[in-house]
């Protein structure tokens, strides 16, 4: 979710500290911040050795689609057949709809200044992130009419909808998932994702897919599935080779994760990628 030339400037200071979980978490634990609205916050310590192996993936390609390579993928999810994809720049940020690698069969644009970021559907309805303009906009998930808006004082990166559980997870850019509520965006909760004890930072587009969370690391060709439960990452995925370099002028960063439901398949893409990828993920 980077402007060439100043956002991956900006995203690089994005990237701060966390001294006081970093600790915790190189003396072994990774911390679980859970706060429902009727109880106190709850500290829960799961020790890193008892994470379980971690999966080594990589993705194979099974079929490869256009892509509009004038959208700066920031968010992109499957609901039914429905591809839904918010693009980011100021002045240049959209959301639209439409079947994969067609053309949108509708789209709507978010007016200068706001940098349009993630975007999960619920039903009937979305949610679209902004970057730094501290709001999110719901919209109606068949027409993308813009229904209302509500302060978001957070960066907007990814978000996704874990309808089993009732809450969003959404991510800023640091090593920490926030919980949100569906309806209100409050914040539930927070989340630390680990590797092996240590935290993972840059986590941007989202899927929930069951209890885990897909994360595209920026600013890499890096997934990592995340037991939402837990915090700690359970497979590592390289998805680097997808756009030769070549091709990856002006293109950035891989960026978009779309679970296709019913598969074990996800389509890929990045910013201003030319392709689309559908693929599924298996042992290096």
């Amino acid at each position: 979710m980077t402007v060439r030339g100043s956002r991956p400037m900006a995203r690089g200071a994005r990237m701060r500290a966390l001294p006081a979980l970093t600790a915790a978490v190189l003396g072994g634990s990774a911390l679980l911040l859970s706060c429902a609205a009727d109880s106190p916050v709850r500290t829960q310590a799961a020790a890193g050795s008892a994470a379980g192996p971690v999966e080594q993936l990589r993705v194979r390609v099974l079929d490869v689609l256009p892509h509009d390579p004038k959208a700066y993928t920031q968010g992109l999810e499957m609901a039914g057949r429905t591809l839904y994809e918010g693009t980011g720049l100021a002045g240049a940020s959209s959301i639209r709809r439409g079947p994969p690698g067609g053309r949108p069969t509708v789209r709507a644009g978010l007016p200068a200044p706001l940098f349009g970021e993630g975007v999960t559907v619920l039903g009937r309805t979305l949610w679209q992130l902004t970057f730094r303009d501290h709001i999110a906009i719901e919209r109606d998930a068949a027409t993308l009419a813009e229904l209302r808006r509500l302060p978001y004082p957070a960066e907007g990166w990814g978000v996704c909808h874990q309808p089993g559980r009732g809450r969003l997870v959404t991510s800023d850019g640091s090593a920490r998932l926030t919980v949100r509520d569906p309806r209100t965006l409050a914040p539930r909760g927070e989340l630390l994702v680990t590797l092996r004890g240590r935290p993972v930072p840059g986590l941007n587009e989202l899927e929930c897919v069951g209890d885990h969370v897909y994360a595209n690391v920026w600013p890499s060709d890096r997934i990592v599935r995340v037991d939402s439960g837990t915090g700690a990452v359970t497979a590592q995925i390289d998805a680097s080779g997808l756009l030769p370099s070549k091709k990856r002028r002006p293109a950035e960063v891989l960026n978009g994760i779309a679970a296709i439901p019913g598969t074990d398949e996800f389509l890929l893409t990045g910013k201003w990628w030319p392709k689309m990828f559908r693929v599924d993920f298996v042992a290096r």
